[in-house]
């Protein structure tokens, strides 16, 4: 492996074959995640089993060309960070609702793709002046913000590992069995026990799902179902459920989630920037923003979904310490590719659900792990950082912890604080304006949660205390 001088660590250009690897293990990383959402609308728009995979194919084909477009960059688009783009799962409700609203089929996926492409065309142009909010975002909000990152991507192991409780309306015999926890148990201490071989410890999860993957064939969870039937190319008819159509309600409530897109995309691009130690301004965010907008007016093109940068390769780039942007370059060559060859394809969604669990959740405790790691660097006395600290987290954790809590309100409330993420980036932003802008000044009687330690505590009681006394 060889490496050349560079000023931005991003930079860093490794051999092509380690370079290739490491693409590789941020694919199998991510892979579930992408087809996840078009396997969930082409399912809720009782579409065939082909046009299924032809949705499949366009989301791995999209989120490839994504990610080239992030991570190379051109002028003016691509914030040229390691950040793998893929299909977001923000918009999935809305979707829904877009599509059974038109009674599904090609009538509710037309509806669907007019409504992501309008509102791809506003978030682009509002994408310069979105960006500028970047100054908005110390340590005590970015700290708070790629925790619930992390946290939020739980319950997503979790489900990779359990199963779903129901299927088609019946129980699920296989939801949360013994052996399937078992199997992802035996995954993520594949990973641990490869982390302590120096040699190995950079393409650990890689290794981890391969060996989690043989296992399971070994024990009888492997299936070879997904490459049945499939060819070796086949490039994706555009439109190919016909031309879209554009719904004045349903645009609304797409660029409402554009927006919650954009204030993510924007909290994952500060999360690599902090993993890999490099600066973020205001002009690069802008750039990251426009590839996410403009990939997402592409996707309905390509019969795909809006795209984002996805936040679980974050704790891959902090586990492996790989933070070269050409590695992920290639492996969103990679991703074309898997686009472009259903068979291929197939071949990696063969890893078992519960083998991306085990692996999913080191990679996703990685992320919450250096938002811990940002907040330690906060001050926290004389001011109220910890109580923004607080609410943040405790807010964004509402959706985490009860899925329903919103549904009672508007549908666009839903759509914003429906995501822990954009949720916690929402109230820690507001909540430092309103603490540390518009009243910088450091209060003369803080309160009792933000002085904890030097106001229930005095050193006159620790003296009594170490003399064996009580308070």
């Amino acid at each position: 492996m060889t490496t050349v001088d560079t000023v931005r660590p991003e930079d860093e250009k490794l051999g092509w074959l380690p370079s290739l690897g490491y693409g590789v293990q941020h694919i199998l990383a991510m892979f579930g995640g992408v087809i996840a959402v078009p396997l969930i609308i082409g399912g809720a728009a009782g579409l065939s089993g082909a046009e299924k995979g032809l949705l499949v194919s366009c989301a791995l084909l999209i989120s490839g060309l994504a990610t080239l477009l992030q991570t190379l960059g051109v002028p003016y688009f691509g914030a040229q960070l390691p950040l793998v783009q893929g299909i977001s799962f923000a918009s999935v409700s809305t979707l829904l609702t877009i599509v059974l609203g038109k009674g599904g089929g090609h009538a509710g996926m037309q509806a669907a793709f007019g409504a992501i492409l309008i509102a791809g065309l506003i978030g682009l142009v509002i994408a310069p002046f979105f960006s500028m909010v970047v100054k908005l975002f110390p340590p005590v909000v970015t700290g708070s913000i790629i925790t619930i990152i992390g946290l939020s991507l739980m319950p997503v192991a979790a489900g990779w590992i359990t199963g779903q409780a129901t299927i088609n309306g019946k129980p699920n015999p296989d939801f949360a069995s013994v052996g399937n926890i078992l199997l992802a148990g035996f995954t993520l201490l594949v990973i641990l026990v490869l982390m302590k071989v120096a040699v190995l410890s950079r393409t650990a999860i890689l290794l981890g799902l391969v060996i989690g993957t043989i296992a399971a064939f070994i024990v009888g969870k492997g299936s070879t179902d997904s490459i049945k039937g499939t060819s070796a190319f086949a490039f994706p008819s555009l439109f190919h459920f016909g031309a879209p159509t554009f719904q004045v309600g349903a645009i609304v409530s797409m660029t409402v989630v554009i927006l919650v897109i954009m204030v993510e995309t924007t909290a994952d691009i500060i999360a690599v920037a902090e993993v890999v130690g490099t600066k973020v301004d205001s002009k690069r965010v802008a750039n990251g923003l426009r590839a996410d907008m403009v990939s997402t007016t592409v996707a309905p093109v390509f019969n795909s979904f809006p795209a984002t940068a996805f936040a679980q390769n974050v704790g891959l780039v902090a586990i492996s310490g790989i933070k070269s942007r050409f590695a992920v370059a290639l492996g969103g060559g990679v991703l074309v590719v898997l686009g472009l060859s259903p068979f291929l394809a197939g071949v990696v969604n063969m890893i078992p659900q519960p083998v991306l669990g085990g692996a999913g959740i080191v990679l996703f405790g990685t992320v919450a792990a250096s938002g811990i790691r940002s907040l330690s660097k906060v001050d926290y006395q004389g001011n109220n950082n910890l109580v923004i600290v607080a609410t943040s987290l405790g807010f964004g954790l509402i959706p985490v912890v009860s899925s329903g809590f919103f549904e009672n309100f508007p549908s666009w409330v839903d759509t914003i604080f429906g995501s822990g993420i954009s949720a916690c980036a929402i109230m820690a932003v507001l909540l430092n304006l309103f603490f540390n802008w518009f009243q910088p000044d450091e209060p003369e009687s803080p309160s009792g949660l933000s002085e904890a330690p030097p106001l229930l505590v005095t050193d006159d009681e620790l003296e009594t205390l170490d003399r064996g006394g009580s308070l």
